[in-house]
């Protein structure tokens, strides 16, 4: 690494689960939107949610957090929100909204329809960002709710709580976070059994979508999360992990698409 090379760490980490739902899923737009994005699909509706009115607004769930993570004078240069399961409101983009939930007026962006590889492909593009020299600070902000307002043509794992995960990310000498992303790995027990043997003495390893310690799945009194819960885990474990200054690696691994996705962090 050259001398005076910088880059992105994530230095802090919030993980929240919520109940309750948001008023946006009783609008009659979001029926509107739900059909117009299943028609060429032919899949039916849910109407018993839609007439309930359940779900979540990632804004909503994600705006306190985002106030509780940063001070007015952190400004953030880049927030990047990414979930799986779709919002509930579809007529103004929740990265925008967000994006003026924090100082700085950042460049604000969403990634979607990646399964649970979104939450990498975040990060990477914040590193990426990082090294155009245009971002010192970047906040990831990951989502999930739990209503799916229509039927997926195959079974799919959904959350049983709303939950909220934030990662801020800033710029510190050294190395910067590493995310790397395989498409069509038939094999990533492989892949990750090669990526664990290089790792260096006393890395901690998270996994999820492998049997191991992800998977989104906690204690027994502790909610399934598929898409948060393998970063509600790194939340808990960062701050000993950087008091300890001992490095990480976050394994996850889509088996709906095929993608392996795996993090350093020094």
């Amino acid at each position: 690494m050259p001398p005076g090379s910088s880059g992105l760490r994530i230095t802090r980490a919030l993980a929240r689960r919520f109940d309750g739902r948001s008023e946006t899923s009783l609008d009659p737009d979001l029926r509107v939107f739900v059909s117009d994005l299943v028609r060429p699909y032919g899949l039916p509706l849910r109407e018993e949610l839609l007439k309930e009115g359940v779900g979540h607004s990632y804004e909503e769930l994600a705006a306190g957090l985002l106030g509780e993570v940063l001070t007015e004078d952190e400004p953030v240069d880049l927030l990047v929100l990414a979930f799986d399961t779709p919002d509930v409101r579809p007529g103004a983009p929740s990265s925008l909204a967000l994006g003026r939930s924090v100082p700085g007026n950042p460049l604000a962006f969403a990634v979607c329809d990646q399964g649970t590889a979104a939450a990498f492909t975040a990060l990477r593009l914040a590193a990426e960002h990082h090294r155009t020299g245009g971002c010192r600070r970047a906040v990831v902000v990951l989502a999930e709710q739990t209503a799916l307002h229509y039927e997926p043509p195959v079974p799919v794992p959904m959350p049983e709580r709303h939950a909220v995960v934030v990662l801020v990310c800033e710029e510190a000498p050294g190395a910067g976070l590493a995310v790397r992303q395989v498409t069509g790995a038939t094999a990533p027990e492989e892949a990750v059994r090669a990526a664990t043997d290089r790792r260096e003495p006393g890395t901690e390893v998270l996994l999820d979508g492998l049997g191991g310690s992800g998977d989104g799945v906690a204690p027994e009194d502790s909610p399934v999360q598929p898409f948060t819960g393998l970063w509600a885990q790194l939340a808990e474990h960062l701050p000993r992990w950087r008091e300890e200054q001992r490095p990480a690696l976050i394994v996850g691994y889509d088996r709906r698409l095929g993608v392996l996705s795996t993090l350093t962090l020094p």
